[in-house]
């Protein structure tokens, strides 16, 4: 029997790679959790300057398009505060620069649930692995949330502790729990349209490619549309 996840959390802090990555990985569950009254906020770690194939494309402008296009999401969704971190595409590292910052906007914001991609997940049948910045990245929030945001002798110039109850993992072949997005499917597609620069032929399709995932994770859970992620429960 699927488990769906009916209660929203008072805070939730979403932190993925590119400008497109949470919206496309969970946009509908950020946007009912934000109608619900969660207090929800992203952290984007790359710039998409390089999120492109057009080789004359100015990567500084490609940023600077892709912010504003990353801002635009977030106001469809509904976010309470949106952060970027600027670094480049395809440089994330897991180290200790990178999990200290990951560290401090944890404690500063103290979600009671971290969202991140899955870095075990890796092969999509024959025609996709995962971005390297996704893989990266999961495992930095991973090892920045636990243990080292809830331990003050982990990085003690970062804040006092914060021990962060769930993480969800978004993008997994693994999902164990699923968030009804019957009611904000609409409001992902229009997010995800909001990246008009990820679909130079134009946006018209990706409201339908949203409904069609999200409709295929919805039969997993037994409702009309759902996004699925492996939980991880922490701090007892």
């Amino acid at each position: 029997m699927a488990e769906l996840l009916a209660d929203v959390p008072t805070s939730a802090l979403a932190i993925y790679a590119h400008p497109d990555d949470p919206d496309m990985s969970c946009g509908g569950t950020l946007a009912a959790w934000a109608k619900a009254g969660c207090e929800v906020r992203v952290l984007l770690c790359t710039d998409g300057g390089k999120g492109t194939m057009d080789p004359d494309v100015d990567p500084r402008a490609l940023a600077v398009r892709r912010a504003a296009e990353a801002a635009e999401a977030g106001a469809v969704i509904g976010l309470s505060g949106q952060e970027l971190l600027g670094y480049p595409d395809g440089e994330l590292g897991d180290d200790h620069e990178f999990r200290e910052l990951l560290v401090a906007t944890v404690r500063r914001l103290r979600p009671e649930v971290v969202l991140c991609p899955d870095p075990t997940a890796i092969f999509f049948g024959q025609g996709y692995f995962n971005h390297r910045d996704h893989r990266v990245l999961g495992l930095a929030v991973l090892d920045a949330v636990a243990p080292a945001a809830a331990l003050p002798l982990y990085f003690p110039s970062a804040g006092s502790g914060h021990q962060v109850g769930t993480v969800l993992l978004s993008g997994t072949l693994e999902p164990d729990v699923w968030v009804d997005i019957s009611g904000t499917v609409d409001v992902k597609g229009e997010a995800v349209g909001c990246h008009r620069s990820q679909f130079p032929d134009g946006v018209e399709w990706a409201a339908a490619a949203v409904r069609r995932g999200a409709e295929e994770a919805g039969r997993q859970a037994g409702v009309p549309f759902a996004e699925g992620f492996r939980r991880l429960r922490l701090g007892g």
